[in-house]
């Protein structure tokens, strides 16, 4: 039997359109321009002086409207018979015939929305009075909300008075159209038992990946709702230039549209940075029911969350599409109906995020990307999203198999300064406290260095609150204080001392924790079984005072209290991010003074942090051991390790130091953007001793030298940046134009853009970047990027001085009329689908093109 419920979906825009508008008088010339609202009765066409056809009519129109949706389900899959079909006709055209009898105004019923708009229709018709058992008062409701929704749009586009009254509404309702046309394309003809699994399945998803774990948030962690807990995170899009060369990545596409552009994509991000809730929340948003949000690409989808630390275990092959559920423990797996995941991805309808590839061993990354190769192969057309640490596997590892690679990028000071405010408004925090730590951010280097990411700041937020306002200052102090808020603060401010159970105290938790730290890192693993964890806990026991504790009591006492290990599934352990492995790893190895063993695996990339952390471990003659020994590797990744962990030790001598500078030279000025960006990252402002000034470098140089000052992002990278702002190379001009949204704003628009040619592209977000550009004078070429209203453009961009406007966000319902307020503009670029009334609107003179990529640095190149 055909799922009921989807069969009002499933009529084209193209058939209910034309069927709607019968249902009211044609207007003459100039309709669209009226300026007040009008009651819908006075619109339609079956009633009053202006009748154009009879109730019979209307008759006809439902009836038509309940035949193409039973065509829709296909011979043999009608869920009702010829009888229950007609009842259905004679309830809907009773129901549609309120059109005429109903006091609402059009503005009005636009405000409403389809639901409570059919609500309003459908009162005193109830579909029991005409005989509809459950089947067909579900068809019946499923196309009176189809109809509704058509009716409402076609009100929009009507009048523009609504349009201006309900903007928030008449964008939704858009895209609510269009989401309909694309569910229709993307849902196949299920049976109701493949239906009905996968509303349970979504329930699930949203259930399980609908909280994001905040820390700090009530003196330890705390589930947040993913709704209001979600901060749009950004991805850099690598472009390559003419000659072949990796150009700059700074031009960005928010990081949860990164598959509508692309079916495959490899996504790289540091620790902390956001993948996982990237995942958690495309996967909650294609299994909701929900298709207003714009994102069509998601809609009708089915997700399938895979960690790649879950479904890669010892012994065991990577599962088959039939086994996806059953690999990560999903509760519902064994309800699927038989060859069900087959289905949704022949049907191309499935989403799959697979999360961590950095998290399993070198050794199985080979097996890994085989895996996904043949998957993608056998099931084409799918989504597919696969993260990673940036160093985990080599550049390109799976361009062959189609997929285009992009990286999250840190914070920027707005995400940063809204990831702050929320976290205070969820801790309930007077917002005071959150603005003196937004202050002490911005004005202290090592603390904006280290708020690049939710995992840091939130901890960030966390000590500040909890130190009333003193902050570390350096990495490893911040993991120490967080430790100690989580260990020992969290028992005590909760009162949970009196529950019963072994009591640990502070050392007794780090040095057991430690042990299962190093054990995973030494065994290239991101999580254990429990046994393997009870039995490092019990070979610890002997030297701890814990009066006979069993290690199965110990260890519940660390799962339970410490709010770092959890059990993500049956008899599995690990740590609750990847974040505190390495530091308690990096602690232990350095008590155990395993220097060589750490530098050793230099060239592995999930040791990196850990021979960081470890280099803040140590001891002044510890640390230059391992200085020199990663400087004498001779390689580019030791050269940049060592680099990275001058800023880690505590006291380097002056010999070592010169000899790790000398190294790092060797990388200076940087040979592409990718190096730049490593170079950066690793170096922090000590490179920008080294760079060479804007009157010793060729165009091409100049352009990584900015780059690498712009990955640095300081206040003496700013500094630096003014020596180049003069530079005549056109690269180097157009990143410094798209980098001033990694520094304070004004600062930067007035020390930079200031002396820049106003033709290079500048990246507007927000009515406040408008005008900081405003107070400059104005700018020639604006790339508006995410929603914006018309009147905020043509108030705050200077008209004189505008020539180029690329737009890359949801189009207005005002159209383009509006650019005839810009008497110099020489071409528009709008990032959407062509409309064919655009070109009429446009003024005379003016090009307009529809680019089928986001935005790069210059979206006219």
């Amino acid at each position: 039997m055909v799922d009921v419920t989807a069969l009002g979906a499933r009529v084209a825009s193209s058939a209910v359109a034309p069927l709607v508008r019968r249902l009211f008088v044609r207007d003459g010339p100039g309709a669209g321009l009226v300026d007040r609202p009008v009651r819908i009765s006075a619109l339609v066409s079956f009633r009053g002086e202006r009748r154009s056809v009879t109730p019979e009519d209307v008759d006809k129109v439902a009836g038509e409207l309940v035949r193409r949706a039973l065509t829709a389900a296909g011979p043999g899959e009608r869920p009702v018979d010829a009888a229950e079909a007609t009842a259905v006709k004679d309830a809907l055209a009773r129901t549609l015939a309120r059109l005429g009898e109903i006091t609402v105004e059009d503005y009005e019923a636009v405000g409403l929305g389809p639901e409570r708009f059919a609500r309003e229709l459908s009162a005193g018709v109830p579909p029991a009075s005409y005989g509809l058992g459950e089947a067909g008062t579900l068809l019946y409701e499923r196309l009176l909300h189809t109809a509704s929704l058509h009716i409402l749009n076609f009100l929009t586009q009507r009048s523009t008075y609504v349009a201006r009254q309900q903007t928030v509404q008449t964008r939704q309702l858009a895209r609510l159209v269009q989401a309909v046309d694309v569910l229709l394309e993307r849902l196949p003809s299920r049976s109701a038992e493949d239906a009905g699994f996968e509303e349970r399945y979504a329930d699930h998803v949203a259930a399980r990946y609908g909280t994001l774990t905040i820390y700090g948030l009530d003196a330890g962690t705390r589930e947040w709702p993913l709704d209001t807990a979600y901060l749009s995170l950004e991805a850099t899009r690598p472009q390559t230039a003419g000659d072949g060369r990796r150009d700059t990545e700074y031009p960005v596409v928010a990081a949860e549209q990164v598959l509508a552009g692309h079916d495959q994509v490899f996504l790289r991000g540091v620790a902390g940075s956001g993948k996982t809730t990237l995942v958690q929340w495309l996967a909650v948003t294609a299994a909701s029911r929900v298709y207003d949000h714009g994102l069509t690409h998601l809609i009708g989808r089915v997700p399938f969350v895979l960690p790649m630390r879950r479904i890669v275990r010892p012994g065991t092959e990577l599962p088959f599409p039939g086994d996806f559920l059953r690999a990560v423990g999903c509760p519902v797996a064994g309800e699927q109906p038989p060859g069900w995941v087959e289905r949704v991805l022949r049907a191309r309808r499935g989403v799959l995020l697979v999360d961590g590839v950095d998290e399993i061993a070198a050794d199985r990354r080979t097996a890994a990307r085989h895996w996904l190769r043949e998957l993608v192969r056998a099931f084409p057309g799918n989504l597919w999203l696969v993260t990673s640490r940036p160093s985990a596997v080599p550049e390109d590892w799976l361009a062959a198999e189609g997929f285009s690679e992009l990286a999250l990028a840190p914070m920027g000071r707005d995400g940063v300064a809204t990831f702050v405010r929320r976290w205070h408004r969820a801790a309930e925090v007077a917002a005071s406290v959150g603005e003196s730590l937004l202050a002490s951010v911005r004005s202290a280097s090592e603390l904006s260095g280290l708020a690049t990411n939710p995992l840091m700041c939130g901890m960030l937020c966390a000590l500040h609150r909890d130190r009333r306002g003193f902050l570390p200052q350096d990495r490893r102090s911040l993991y120490e204080a967080a430790l100690t808020m989580l260990l020992e603060r969290r028992d005590r401010e909760r009162e949970l001392r009196g529950l019963g159970g072994v009591r640990l105290a502070y050392a007794t938790q780090v040095q057991l924790l430690q042990r299962l730290a190093w054990w995973l890192i030494r065994n290239s693993r991101a999580e254990m079984d429990r046994d393997e964890a009870l039995g490092i806990v019990g070979r610890a026991l002997p030297a701890l005072n814990l009066d006979g504790a069993g290690d199965e009591d110990v260890y519940r006492a660390l799962l339970l209290r410490s709010g770092l290990l959890r059990e993500p599934a049956e008899g599995r352990v690990d740590f609750l991010h990847r974040t505190f492995q390495d530091y308690l790893g990096a602690r232990l190895a350095v008590q155990e003074m395993d220097f060589d063993l750490l530098v050793n695996h230099a060239g592995t990339d999930q040791w990196e942090d850990v021979i960081l952390l470890a280099l803040a471990h140590a001891r002044p003659k510890e640390a230059e051991h391992m200085l020199r020994r990663l400087t004498d590797l001779g390689t580019p990744r030791g050269t940049l390790l060592a680099a990275a962990g001058l800023r880690y030790a505590a006291e380097v001598a002056p010999e070592v130091r010169g000899r790790v500078e000398e190294g790092l030279a060797t990388h200076v000025p940087p040979t592409g953007f990718d190096e730049a960006r490593e170079v950066a990252q690793a170096a922090g402002d000590l490179v920008l001793t080294l760079l060479p000034g804007p009157e010793e470098v060729s165009h091409a140089v100049g352009a990584t030298v900015v780059s690498t000052a712009v990955e640095v992002g300081s206040e003496a990278a700013l500094q630096f940046l003014t020596t180049y702002r003069d530079h005549p190379g056109k690269d180097a001009q157009t990143i410094l134009a798209a980098a001033w949204r990694h520094f304070d704003r004004d600062r930067y628009a007035h020390e930079i853009l200031a002396h820049l040619p106003r033709q290079r592209p500048v990246h507007v977000y927000t009515t406040d970047d408008l005008r900081t550009l405003r107070t400059l004078g104005g700018w020639g070429h604006i790339v508006v990027r995410g929603a914006y209203r018309v009147a905020d453009l043509t108030e705050l961009i200077v008209p004189e001085r505008l020539t180029l406007l690329s737009l890359d966000a949801p189009h207005p319902v005002e159209g383009l009329n509006w650019l005839s307020a810009f008497p110099r503009l020489e071409g528009v670029s709008v990032f959407t689908e062509p409309d064919e009334t655009w070109a009429r609107q446009v003024p005379a003179g003016v090009r307009l093109q529809y680019p089928t990529h986001s935005p790069s640095l210059d979206p006219w190149e």
